[in-house]
């Protein structure tokens, strides 16, 4: 079977809808287990205290709010090449959670580094490349509600997703290009010397993979949601027409 077979509507409902339940489960068991076991199992860090412990909920965060943009460039890119409509629908599904994760690594951010930094916010880098691409999910999203036709929505959301790529990959990368911003390196490394120390690192793991499977579940959860509103808008224009 091939993966564009997942392009047909009906292909995906049927699939999505036998997959859905054990994501859900799987996304709720990695959240409980990893956010318990980090905010209550873990000791204090010698350096930072019991702040530490956002790093459960930031970093993932974080993390996500990139990859969602990637999963976004990916799916706009598949429309505007193939013109597969579940492609165009799963980027405007991924926005809204894109959007939210962004959030929520920008205010965990704020309250992590007020201890730390002596500030709530700083014109660092990588925090003003994540801001830029807040503004970004909120622009992407708001094409989508103004725009009436669903493929000129598509067609125009697509190129605004390539532009706000250079901001995605900004938001990764910042302290690689600028060493002089206050952010530190990334928790999670290839190089094991850079990761966090175990303690902290397997929890965070867990969290993390609670957090991609969480998402999954929204974007598929929503695409669904997505694919049954234009099946409902198709057949409201064929009765007026009638």
């Amino acid at each position: 079977m091939s993966l564009w077979d997942y392009a047909n509507p009906r292909k995906f409902m049927e699939t999505s809808a036998k997959v859905l339940p054990l994501i859900w489960a799987l996304a709720g068991i990695s959240l409980t287990v990893g956010l318990i076991w980090g905010f209550f199992f873990t000791p204090d860090d010698y350096k930072q205290g019991s702040t530490v412990r956002i790093i459960y909920l930031h970093v993932p965060a974080a993390m996500m709010a990139i990859n969602a943009w990637v999963m976004m460039l990916v799916a706009s890119l598949i429309w505007l090449i193939r013109r597969h409509h579940v492609s165009a629908l799963a980027a405007r599904a991924a926005a809204p959670a894109g959007m939210v994760f962004t959030l929520i690594a920008l205010a965990t951010g704020a309250f992590w580094g007020q201890p730390m930094w002596g500030t709530w916010w700083e014109w660092d880098p990588r925090l003003t490349a994540f801001l830029i691409l807040f503004l970004f999910y909120i622009g992407y999203i708001a094409f989508w509600q103004a725009i009436e036709d669903p493929d000129t929505a598509a067609d125009l959301t697509g190129i605004l997703c390539l532009v706000g790529s250079v901001f995605a990959v900004l938001s990764r990368y910042a302290v690689n290009f600028w060493n002089q911003g206050l952010h530190q390196g990334a928790s999670l490394s290839l190089d094991k010397k850079e990761n966090v120390s175990d303690v902290f690192w397997y929890p965070l793991l867990v969290c993390i993979a609670g957090f991609v499977l969480l998402f999954v579940a929204l974007v598929l959860t929503r695409t669904r949601t997505e694919i049954r509103m234009r099946r409902i808008r198709a057949l409201e224009a064929r009765e007026r027409l009638v």
